[in-house]
Order: structure tokens, then C-alpha cells, then sequence
């Protein structure tokens, strides 16, 4: 991975930080929700998980529903700040093209290889993914945040939002029929969007068993808005206004984005595995809720970050820190060990004792899972005390 290494007082400064440094909230929110993201990838037990630490089945929403969109509202807040004080200093956006095509292919690639370590077989090489959505919906929304003005941005995302529901609701599946008339309005398998991840790859190649991907193809579209709402924000709390004001702005939005979320979801039902526009609404609206309060506290109110410390330690160094969660987690599920005459993945061995001494299930599950977080947490710890950044 290529790497920036830079002491914290030489990174790019925030201009919208109440403090006119970098925006603690900013680090602190992206680094809760990538510890709960590894959190809730690495449960101990699939069988025993406590309901709000597991993806809903298909409609409906959990907390681990909530983390990757609200990931992806805090890269829309980054491009901003990011872009912004660049194009103000008078940098052409021309020279920052290459950098924001450099960086989307190198995270795309980086799904691709963390998605099949450590056997890397072809045929069962899946190209959708986490990094792979992230690596898609950071190169839309930084070439709009580029070329376009805020009242694109506004209408990219409306249209977006609107013509999923339309693609869903009224594109007949082939072989199937129309939605509502001949199968059920977002059946998991009579969908357009399950249909065309079907259509472009094999069984193997997609992750529910062939019925389809929730980081699928179709499904980007409505994860840009997920983004651009960031921009949005980033846009707002970047103006000249009062830090009170920025801080009203963003509660406000949050309050908007939720309820038209939830009044929208009787037709559009709330569903992460398609990633439906009115999930993308409540999600946003609910990370924006945590942004604004993690500004008032951090950035407002001043409070120092080190009350924060383990959420920053993640926050500065983010996609590290799920790369190496990804690397871990399939090295421990590929080394098998015999012990007693059972062979078992050296993951199973580590979970047994939480297992066995722990009565709970669901608890000795999420022990391990916190457990797990802990171990990721020690090397970017020793990344952050050396002032070590990792970027890609």
C-alpha cells in the first residue's frame, strides 16, 4: 500500500473546524464507525449474535445495517473539506484528477485482493465488495464535488434517489415478470438489481449464494447519494457561517433525511442488502445526527480529543485499519490446526474459549468480536503514537 507518513500537526488542515484545525468530529465519528464495522464482521459465532450485531434478513435495520453508509457520508465530508481547500488555495482541478483516479483504483484493487486472500481462486474471485463500492462511490462524488455546483449535487442526488425506486418498482425481470403485478416488490431473487449482478457473473462469483450481492452493481447508484449527502455537509459546515449555525444546518438535515426515510419506507421498504433509497435517507439522517453531536462536543464545545482517543486511533488511520481486519479475519479462517484428532480453522480454536467459559452465547460472541477489535487496535495505536498516517 503506498503510504503518506507525516506528524499529525503537518496534516491538511480542515478550514470548517471551529478551531480553524482539523475537524476532530470528523476523525472521531469515521473512527466509531470503522471499529463497529470490524465489530460486527467478526462476530464469533453466526449462529449465536446478538440481532442488533447481524443484517437484517432482508427489510428491516440494525445497527450493523447502519456503519457503511455511515462510513460513506464521512468520505463525502472528507472530499469536501479535502477538494475545497484545495481548489480555494487555486489549485486547477485538472491537477487533482489524477490523484482521486489514482487513489478509487488502488482502494478498488485493494477489495479485489483482500476479497480473495489467501488462495486467490478465479473461479470463485468476487470483484463487488466493500472497498470496491467505496473505491466507486469516492470517484462519482469526487469528480461531481469537481465539476459540478452544489444545486447538481442536490438534483444528482434526487435523481438518483427517485429513478432507483422507478428502476426497481417498474423494470420488468426478465423471465419473471413486472414488480407488484407478477412478483412481490423486491422479491431477493425477482429484482432487477439481483437479475443483473446474475446476468454479469456466475454463482460463485457473488455472495448469497447466487441470488445476489449487496455490494452489487445497480445497488452503487443509490451508495453515491450515501456520499454526496456527506459532500453536502462537508459543504455547509465549510461556509463562513457561525459554528452554531453549521451545527443547527447539519441537525436539521438530519432531521429532514430521517423522516423522509421513514415516511418513504411503506412504499420503499428500508433494506440494506439493496441499499433502497429510503435506507440511504435513514442512515444519513442518523449519522448526521451522531456528526452533529460529536461537532458540538469536539469542535464547538472544545472538549479535548483525547476523550475520544481509541475512536481517533482508528479515525487517522481508517482504511488500514479495515484492510487488516479483512487480512486477519481470512488468515484465521484459512490456517486449520488438528488438535484431539479434529481438524478446525484456527479461528474456531480462539473462539472456544469464549465459548466454553462464557454461558451467554450471544455474549461470549460478542467478546470475541470486542476481542477482536482490541488486537486491530494495537497496531494502529503504534502507527498513531509515531504520527505514522497511511494513505492511500
Amino acid at each position: 500500500m503506498p503510504v503518506l507518513l507525516q506528524p499529525e500537526s503537518q496534516t491538511a488542515a480542515h478550514p470548517a473546524a471551529a478551531s480553524g484545525g482539523r475537524l476532530a468530529s470528523l476523525d472521531i465519528l469515521r473512527g466509531l464507525t470503522v471499529a463497529t464495522m470490524i465489530l460486527v464482521n467478526n462476530n464469533g459465532s453466526s449462529a449465536h449474535t446478538w440481532a442488533i450485531l447481524e443484517h437484517a434478513p432482508w427489510n428491516g435495520f440494525t445497527l450493523a445495517d447502519f456503519v457503511f453508509p455511515a462510513f460513506l457520508l464521512m468520505v463525502g465530508v472528507s472530499i469536501q473539506l479535502s477538494l475545497g481547500s484545495r481548489v480555494a488555495k487555486g489549485v486547477p482541478p485538472g491537477t487533482l484528477l489524477l490523484p482521486i483516479l489514482r487513489r478509487a483504483a488502488l482502494i478498488f484493487t485493494f477489495g479485489v485482493l483482500i476479497g480473495g486472500f489467501p488462495f486467490y481462486h478465479l473461479h470463485t474471485l468476487r470483484l463487488y465488495g466493500v472497498l470496491q463500492r467505496i473505491a466507486l462511490c469516492f470517484l462519482a462524488s469526487s469528480l461531481l464535488t469537481l465539476y459540478t455546483r452544489t444545486r447538481t449535487l442536490v438534483a444528482v442526488s434526487v435523481a438518483l434517489l427517485a429513478g432507483y425506486w422507478a428502476l426497481l418498482r417498474f423494470t420488468p425481470v426478465p423471465g419473471l415478470g413486472v414488480p407488484v403485478r407478477d412478483v412481490p416488490f423486491l422479491d431477493p431473487f425477482a429484482n432487477i438489481v439481483s437479475w443483473t449482478d446474475r446476468a454479469l457473473f456466475s454463482a460463485p462469483h457473488l455472495y448469497h449464494h447466487g441470488v445476489y450481492d449487496p455490494c452489487g452493481l445497480l445497488g452503487t447508484l443509490p451508495s453515491i447519494v450515501s456520499t454526496l449527502i456527506g459532500v453536502l455537509a462537508g459543504k455547509w459546515i465549510a461556509t463562513d457561517r457561525t459554528p452554531l449555525s453549521k451545527l443547527k444546518g447539519i441537525a436539521a438535515g438530519a432531521a429532514g433525511c430521517i423522516a423522509l426515510g421513514l415516511l418513504w419506507s411503506p412504499w420503499f421498504p428500508i433494506n440494506k442488502r439493496l441499499w433502497t433509497s429510503s435506507y440511504v435517507l435513514l442512515a444519513a439522517g442518523l449519522a448526521l445526527t451522531l456528526f452533529a453531536l460529536c461537532f458540538a462536543l469536539f469542535d464547538l464545545r472544545g472538549w479535548r480529543k483525547n476523550r475520544a482517543w481509541p475512536a481517533l486511533v482508528f479515525g487517522t488511520n481508517a482504511l488500514a485499519a479495515y484492510i487488516l481486519s479483512e487480512l486477519l479475519a481470512a488468515a484465521l479462517g484459512a490456517i486449520h490446526l488438528t488438535v484431539g484428532g479434529h481438524v478446525s480453522s484456527l479461528r474456531a480454536l480462539l473462539y472456544q474459549p469464549f465459548q466454553s467459559m462464557i454461558p451467554n452465547p450471544e455474549l461470549g460472541s460478542f467478546l470475541y468480536a470486542l476481542t477482536f477489535v482490541g488486537i486491530c487496535f494495537i497496531p494502529m495505536w503504534l502507527l498513531y503514537r509515531r504520527r505514522i498516517f497511511i494513505k492511500v
